[in-house]
């Protein structure tokens, strides 16, 4: 092009770019594409906008959701306790709430020097697979630390030793763009002192896990399978580059491999599962599907300590209570978006289609008709996910299997909502690990299967950075 970019008005430089090559035009948005969620989404844009019930709830389902709502956000308390609902925390635990970890229903963040505690930030551990443990890699996915187990716990009841203490440091390093403009990366190096049970083994794998959003959860979850699977290319089949593949995880209640969706590699398959493990890893309460605490063979004091256990056996987080924490997890209601219409915005959204990464961020699915609550069926979602695994190169990896997944494996987050995560949470940071500090430098830590798209991000320049962050902020 003979004319500067930087002379472009945004809504001049999308329709300049998508003429470039066959990327999709927009100038305007698309039918019903500010609702994220479909008739699920909720209109609000401040710091509670991922704690709103899907707008399409009834007020009846409303109370199950506020009861759930309850139990998600209180603390709970050391056994035996006159509170006998939320007693049982512990012995080993990260922190004695959920809403301490996705902090108004939010993305955590890594420790700040001084934190005594991660808390939104949590350590999995494991070491390298062994066909010895086939059957424990079908079920966990991962070869457990031998005394630590599959999760860091830094906190434990009064008598029992937590078992370490995590601190994070980072490196820097400068990314520079092709009109000179400079992103200096943190790269984050894991400490992990004062374990409280000798050292660990010499091969111990360790990945840190920043709290991901609650937002969609119970659509992704409606997504139907075979939608899912008909995305999946890992022979790279259309030369595009990208080689997307589905995890295939343990079902605790089913008892057999399923198609993972949930967490940072897709490592569970379900809400219910989902939660069940968190209340489990970073709290210590049992459930019917996990009825043990998480304590090791080695950790006496921890298999010694008292739970909070009904006297009839019922576990320490009933049946009852993991369903209305279930259904409020699935109903946590998406934001609409901000802004569809901009100029700006539409530059961005040309921008980001002309980088192909929308090749991974998957913009629209339809969910499924016997979807688990009739509030979340037959909802034209956008999460911009298409829940798959990718490479995403060695700067992002973690040398940790699971399940299917290797090291450099992580599935394709949702971006619905990304551009309301620090005015929901302030300390919210981006990627597995929080490492990134924005949105641009999440970008640029892209690798593997998007290295082309994050080379092409880089020929960007200033105001097209504008625009790409534009389209973002607006998701």
């Amino acid at each position: 092009m003979s004319m500067s970019l930087l002379r472009l008005s945004p809504l001049l430089l999308a329709l300049a770019l998508a003429a470039c090559d066959d990327a999709p035009r927009f100038t305007q948005a698309e039918p019903g594409e500010a609702l994220s969620g479909g008739q699920a989404t909720v209109q609000r844009s401040d710091r509670n906008a991922f704690s709103l019930p899907s707008a399409n709830l009834s007020p009846e389902r409303r109370l199950d959701f506020a009861v759930g709502n309850s139990f998600f956000r209180s603390p709970w308390v050391i056994a035996p306790s006159t509170t006998t609902a939320r007693d049982g925390l512990g012995p080993l635990f990260n922190t004695n709430a959920c809403q301490n970890c996705h902090v108004r229903d939010g993305r955590g963040h890594p420790p700040e020097p001084g934190d005594s505690n991660a808390v939104s930030m949590l350590v999995r551990l494991s070491i390298p697979d062994q066909p010895y443990y086939a059957h424990v890699i079908e079920r966990l996915g991962v070869v457990p630390e031998p005394v630590y187990g599959t999760q860091l716990q830094d906190m434990a009841v009064p008598g029992v030793a937590p078992e370490g203490k995590v601190r994070v440091s980072y490196d820097s390093q400068t990314v520079t763009f092709k009109d000179g403009h400079q992103v200096e990366l943190r790269r984050p190096t894991l400490q992990i002192t004062q374990l409280g049970y000798g050292p660990m083994h010499p091969d111990t794998r360790f990945s840190a896990r920043i709290a991901p959003p609650m937002i969609g959860l119970g659509l992704l979850e409606a997504i139907a399978e075979a939608d899912i699977l008909a995305n999946e290319d890992p022979d790279d089949r259309n030369h595009d580059g990208i080689r997307g593949r589905a995890n295939r995880v343990w079902d605790d209640a089913q008892g057999k491999t399923v198609v993972g969706r949930f967490g940072w590699k897709a490592g569970q398959p379900n809400v219910n599962q989902q939660n069940v493990h968190a209340f489990a890893g970073d709290m210590g309460l049992t459930s019917t599907l996990l009825p043990k605490d998480d304590c090791t063979p080695a950790q006496v004091d921890c298999l010694a300590a008292p739970n909070g256990d009904g006297a009839d056996g019922e576990k320490e987080v009933s049946d009852n209570l993991l369903r209305l924490v279930t259904f409020y997890t699935r109903n946590l209601g998406v934001p609409a978006r901000r802004d569809v219409e901009a100029p700006q915005v539409l530059a961005g959204k040309n921008l980001f289609y002309q980088a192909g990464c929308q090749s991974c961020h998957t913009p629209q699915f339809t969910t499924a008709a016997d979807a688990a609550e009739p509030e979340l069926a037959s909802q034209v979602i956008r999460p911009y996910s298409d829940l798959l695994l990718h490479d995403m190169g060695p700067g992002l990896s973690d040398e940790r299997t699971e399940f299917a997944a290797n090291g450099q494996d992580w599935r394709t987050p949702p971006l619905w909502g990304i551009g309301l995560s620090q005015t929901v949470s302030s300390d919210a940071r981006f990627l597995h690990d929080g490492r990134a500090r924005d949105l641009l430098e999440a970008v640029l830590w892209h690798g593997g299967e998007a290295q082309t798209a994050r080379d092409q991000v880089l020929t960007f320049n200033a105001e097209q950075r504008a625009a790409l962050l534009a389209f973002l902020n607006s998701l």
